[in-house]
């Protein structure tokens, strides 16, 4: 059965604009996908064109008319922007692709569109386009066939801002590093072969992400979703300690070591059952002995993974000694005095800082990345390496991308970017997505908190204090990664 889409439901009314568009942008992924692969008779193609025509009616009734434009790599439907996730983002990076190869920046659809015009234009979008006349074989395939309710134009003259081709590309990145995570532990856990290859590809991919474009790697780091944290939180490390190793000077071949290990870092977290890793609430005993046991676990599991020329030494020590903390007072406990190797110091500081700040089952409020930094530096109980959390904090800024903060103009902004200027790390880049009242602006105002009121010499605005996105309601994925 070939794929649809994403699983999102068809209803009878009653979803804002940005659930139906959703719902429209897979039907029309769907629809793609099934001529792709089936005769326009074949039932599932008739049953993708059927979802297609009952999402476009439900959004025809509400609005009158839909536009479905791609700017940039971002999706409008009738001028709202869609919020992508995870389990969407690389079925609409499909259609994006598909529309860009022909040119078709925007599709209308008029009233009283029939089923039987979206398979002219469908046909013609799967087809290969002739260089420099893609979008004009559309625009003529479709009059030529005789339809009169849907219209496709090309892209508006300004290109696409270089910060949103580098969102772009680091989307694509953590994308697919995700996909390569869960393929790796699901064949670790099933006693598979892993396709090295592949794991391969995709570290090298996260370190040349990270080389050409850090923020919009930690940005990337937000895209978590909550049934996927093992995978997400896996590729979130890799970033992260590769950060980290930049930060600390490594050399590239360093940073790809780094980054595999760190990949590799919960690998033994695959002998333990799903149940005890996904358990709300207080595990007994046992169950967190069998926690305790993972990086043996890992350790072994990367002793016999096949398909390495070479034994991942690295690997196995960052899968070993990412919790024994820098006293030993970790697990598992050492017998004989050791020192942690310095890549198990790094992958220890990312793998700390991301559980803090990521939502689990057993901690559905995570706590704010400054606090959690500020944390990691003042407690030692946590056992990191301060010198890694420093470098951390030199990537990320006192407040870290994603952080929801409050301004003294009692504005909420999200922060979207580090100042690059090591002294002026507390005046990170943000996005004002309210006014002094709570109001939500339409469109998120972009702000530098380093820039100077000319009349007083003082900055125009300045954080008070970090808030709790869950108490807002406020999704910051939403603002970084976009």
């Amino acid at each position: 059965m070939v794929d649809s889409g994403p699983d999102i439901p068809l209803v009878e009314g009653g979803d804002s604009l940005q659930d139906e568009g959703r719902r429209l942008l897979g039907a029309l992924y769907g629809a793609l996908r099934s001529l792709r692969f089936y005769p326009l008779d074949n039932d599932v193609v008739q049953q993708s064109l059927d979802e297609l025509q009952a999402g476009v009616q439900l959004l025809l009734e509400r609005e009158g008319g839909v536009e479905i434009r791609l700017q940039g790599n971002l999706f409008f439907v009738n001028d709202d922007r869609l919020r992508l996730d995870l389990r969407t983002y690389s079925t609409f990076s499909s259609v994006a692709e598909t529309l860009r190869t022909h040119g078709v920046g925007e599709i209308r659809v008029d009233p009283g569109v029939r089923r039987a015009e979206w398979v002219p234009l469908l046909n013609l979008l799967l087809r290969e386009p002739e260089p420099d006349l893609a979008l004009e074989q559309i625009q003529a395939g479709i009059r030529a066939a005789g339809v009169k309710s849907l219209q496709v134009n090309g892209f508006p003259d300004d290109a696409p801002e270089e910060e949103e081709e580098a969102l772009y590309g680091a989307r694509q990145t953590y994308t697919r590093g995700v996909q390569v995570a869960r393929e790796l532990l699901t064949d670790v856990r099933m006693g598979r072969a892993a396709n090295i290859r592949r794991v391969k590809r995709a570290v090298q991919g996260i370190v040349d992400q990270v080389l050409s474009n850090e923020s919009s790697m930690v940005a990337m780091t937000h895209l978590r979703d909550f049934d996927e944290y093992t995978f997400t939180h896996s590729v979130n490390v890799c970033i992260l300690s590769v950060i980290i190793g930049q930060r600390l000077g490594f050399g590239r071949q360093d940073l790809y070591d780094l980054g595999l290990g760190a990949l590799f870092h919960d690998v033994g977290k695959m002998r333990i059952p799903e149940a005890t890793l996904n358990k709300a609430g207080k595990l007994t005993p046992g169950e967190w002995a069998a926690i305790q046991e993972h990086p043996t676990d890992g350790l072994l599991a990367l002793f016999n993974l096949r398909g390495f020329a070479d034994l991942p030494l690295r690997a196995m020590l960052m899968a070993y000694e990412h919790h024994m903390k820098v006293d030993l007072t970790g697990y598992p406990r050492s017998r004989r005095p050791r020192e942690l190797g310095l890549y198990s110091r790094i992958v220890a500081v990312a793998d700390s800082f991301d559980a803090a700040t990521s939502v689990r089952s057993y901690q559905f409020r995570p706590w704010p990345a400054d606090k959690v930094l500020q944390e990691m530096l003042s407690n030692p109980t946590r056992g990191v390496d301060t010198v890694m959390v420093k470098a951390l904090i030199s990537a990320t800024g006192v407040y870290p991308v994603g952080s929801l903060v409050i301004l003294d103009t009692f504005e909420l902004a999200v922060v979207v970017r580090t100042n690059p200027d090591p002294a002026r790390l507390h005046q990170p880049v943000v996005k004002v997505i309210s006014d002094e009242v709570g109001t939500p602006l339409p469109e998120p105002a972009m702000v530098r908190l380093d820039q100077l009121d000319p009349r007083t010499g003082n900055p125009r605005r300045t954080i008070i204090k970090t808030a709790d996105p869950h108490r807002y309601g406020v999704d910051v994925s939403i603002y970084v990664t976009t």
